[in-house]
């Protein structure tokens, strides 16, 4: 189909993918490891055939299949073909509709997560266009939702989740193990990184990244590729979210250099091939996160890094490593800032626990290294300090009072964040 052809209000109104987000597979892949489940996966094949059409869309017959005398007409469709800007609304529509019919509940705070019955009878459906993965309490109701599924769509069964989008998933009896060292093993051959000299952390110590750092320009082309698949790397790597997060600022202005120290996380990744995620079973299985932020990091603006991660205990399944909007006029309002950020993602954690029926009771503990953050969001008074950002502070207060989340005091040596917010020597970066 010629979808590049169609005009926006008159052959389609919107576009919508179903995408699950990472944290969420990786937040499913957490509890079922918790939970002592597997995760299934299913495969609609021809997935975008199968949505119905809500607008009026015209084609041309296909060249070599006119019908002799009536070259003039067109087809009407009725049901989607790839290449159409609405198909993968049209199929979001479809799965959506059936998944209602067979009584799962869409969460509220995630289009892509469907949940049917509780405890020893809860199923959970996760949608990632045509892939679908399955887990729950019962096995029993798990292959009888396939049985519907395949009365439905013509379908793949495959069985337990091994290879998803480039993540290798490994269950076993004591948990839950994700990686990307075949992706990794393509990133070194795509760049010819195979000979270089392995490397024990990501970025040199204190190294900071300029537009204008006197180097001459790089290959955009080879840089933008690098990055890229860098990138997507940080799904299960999130030891080089920092770096990946500083050099992608540069997408448009890239340095010899930027490049060098792109080749340097594959080089760190080089000697670190193996390693990944392991979700495990714990006895205190309790949500918390950490918070950091470094104060005007980003030379050419002066703006700081927010950055958080969010763990059950066994291994992190959130993290996110980002340039803040607004320029932070101290170390206490970057902190507060990304505090601030760290807290929103809670409260995001929490419904999608309390949509998966386990609800967390307790506010969930977050980890910040300044104490004058921490002061602001429990001191009900605005002084000079906190004036200009009064509305976080409402925000912040307001979840505190809630008992959503409580804000605690850690050391920087136990704060795990520190090392997604800074470059560290090797020993401090290890042991974190």
């Amino acid at each position: 189909m010629k979808g590049y052809a169609q005009v926006f209000g008159v052959d389609f109104s919107e576009t919508f993918a179903p995408v699950a987000r990472l944290d969420i597979i990786r937040l499913l892949l957490a509890v079922a490891a918790q939970k002592n489940w597997k995760v299934y996966q299913l495969d609609v094949k021809s997935v975008f055939l199968n949505g119905y059409l809500q607008e009026e869309i015209y084609i041309e017959q296909p060249r070599g299949f006119e019908v002799r005398g009536q070259e003039e007409k067109v087809y009407l469709l009725k049901k989607a073909l790839y290449g159409l800007k609405q198909a993968p609304r049209a199929w979001y529509n479809i799965i959506d509709d059936h998944l209602h019919k067979l009584g799962f509940v869409k969460s509220l705070s995630e289009a892509t997560l469907y949940v049917k019955g509780a405890d020893a009878n809860l199923i959970i459906v996760s949608v990632y266009v045509d892939d679908l993965l399955v887990t729950g309490s019962n096995k029993t109701q798990i292959e009888k939702f396939k049985a519907e599924m395949f009365n439905v769509f013509e379908m793949t069964d495959l069985r337990l989740m091994s290879y998803f989008f480039g993540m290798e998933v490994k269950q076993s009896n004591d948990g839950i193990f994700i990686c990307q060292q075949k992706y990794a093993k393509e990133i070194l051959k795509k760049f010819h990184i195979e000979s270089y000299k392995s490397t024990s952390t990501p970025m040199n110590l204190k190294e900071k990244f300029s537009k204008n750092d006197g180097t001459s320009k790089a290959d955009e082309g080879q840089y933008r590729s690098l990055i890229g698949c860098l990138m997507y790397l940080t799904a299960t790597r999130s030891d080089i979210a920092l770096v990946v997060s500083l050099l992608s600022r540069f997408m448009h202005c890239a340095s010899e250099l930027h490049l060098q120290a792109a080749k340097r996380i594959v080089r760190y990744v080089k000697s670190t091939i193996s390693y990944g995620i392991k979700y495990s079973h714990l006895q205190n299985f309790m949500l918390h996160g950490y918070s950091d932020s470094d104060w005007a990091g980003f030379v050419d603006d002066m703006k700081s890094t927010s950055v958080y991660c969010f763990s059950f205990g066994s291994d992190m399944f959130s993290w996110c490593s980002k340039k803040q909007d607004n320029v932070a006029q101290s170390t206490s309002e970057a902190e507060y800032a990304a505090a601030t950020a760290a807290v929103n993602q809670a409260i995001w954690i929490r419904k999608i626990l309390a949509d998966l029926h386990m609800n967390q009771l307790e506010p969930t503990k977050i980890y910040v290294d300044n104490q004058a953050a921490i002061s602001i969001a429990n001191n009900p008074v605005f002084h000079g300090r906190t004036k200009h950002f009064k509305i976080k502070l409402y925000f912040l207060r307001e979840a505190q009072k809630e008992e959503e989340v409580t804000l605690l005091y850690c050391r920087t040596n136990n704060q795990i964040a520190d090392v997604r917010i800074k470059a560290l020597p090797k020993a401090s970066f290890e042991d974190l």
